[in-house]
């Protein structure tokens, strides 16, 4: 296979052509980990893909391990290591409508998610914008960045229930709850980047509520208000977009209502994250 790559910005994404994903060989699936370490999203389109090939593809990235999501079953799944992404009418909140990493609550977190288009909605609409947490860390002032050097911040996996969704866990549930270092290093190339994301992370450690909710604050508006980090993924049905999910955040943008938009997510677990 001759891959093309065409990057969607200087910093971050890239579109990949010239690879039937479905017969992704050996070859082919260490060029594409090299290329999610260099351009932290890359956009597939006109992929034909099962579950089977989708988890297949999954494999190739992180330990291999898939993760399987809590609410995969309870979304109408089959398999708990594929979780259904759909947004209709009737729906209260869509999934992703807010800048987060995925499942970063876990002590070994997602290390890539695949996101497979099933329907995209009529009206257009339905973008995925994401933004290198690189890039992030790298604008960052000299005092920020040795401020935060040593620090470490909690995520909790029930926050999204209470932000997200505007209600407490089921009761019984229980959720993740870990903390990460602020600035982690990249586990392929060793490259700072930060790890706090508005979705999931709470308190920084060792210091107080003012000062956390000041520091947080901060650090969230730096992603979400600098373009200069993101790029903005355009979806067809059968397009697949891979991400970094150590290196990047993502925001499903629910610009779209009242139509419909469906996907389904396998991701892949990593490693234990270390401080840079």
């Amino acid at each position: 296979m001759s891959l093309t790559v065409q990057n969607i910005t200087p910093v971050i994404g890239a579109e990949v052509s010239g690879i039937d994903l479905a017969q992704l060989d050996d070859v082919s699936a260490a060029a594409l980990r090299r290329l999610l370490a260099d351009r932290g999203v890359l956009v597939f389109r006109d992929q034909q893909l099962d579950h089977a090939a989708h988890k297949r593809v999954a494999a190739c990235f992180g330990t291999g391990e898939l993760h399987c999501h809590p609410l995969a079953i309870a979304a109408g799944s089959t398999d708990p290591a594929v979780l259904p992404i759909k947004t209709t009418a009737t729906s209260a909140y869509a999934a992703g409508d807010g800048w987060h990493t995925d499942v970063s609550c876990d002590r070994t977190p997602i290390r890539a998610s695949l996101l497979y288009m099933h329907e995209v909605p009529e009206c257009g609409g339905g973008d995925t914008m994401f933004a290198s947490m690189t890039e992030a860390y790298a604008l960052l002032s000299a005092p920020v960045r040795e401020l935060i050097g040593n620090l470490k911040a909690v995520h909790d996996g029930a926050l999204p229930w209470r932000q997200g969704y505007g209600k407490e866990p089921p009761a019984g549930t229980e959720y993740n709850r870990t903390a990460h270092p602020i600035v982690i290093a990249h586990p392929d190339n060793g490259k700072p980047l930060l790890w706090v994301n508005r979705g999931f992370t709470t308190q920084i450690e060792g210091v107080n509520k003012l000062e956390s909710r000041a520091l947080l604050e901060m650090l969230f508006n730096h992603i979400e208000a600098t373009p200069r980090l993101q790029c903005r993924v355009r979806w067809d049905a059968h397009t697949l977009v891979i991400w970094d999910n150590i290196a990047t955040q993502h925001h499903a943008v629910w610009d779209y209502f009242p139509h419909t938009r469906y996907a389904e997510r396998v991701s892949v677990i990593g490693g234990e994250l270390q401080a840079a």
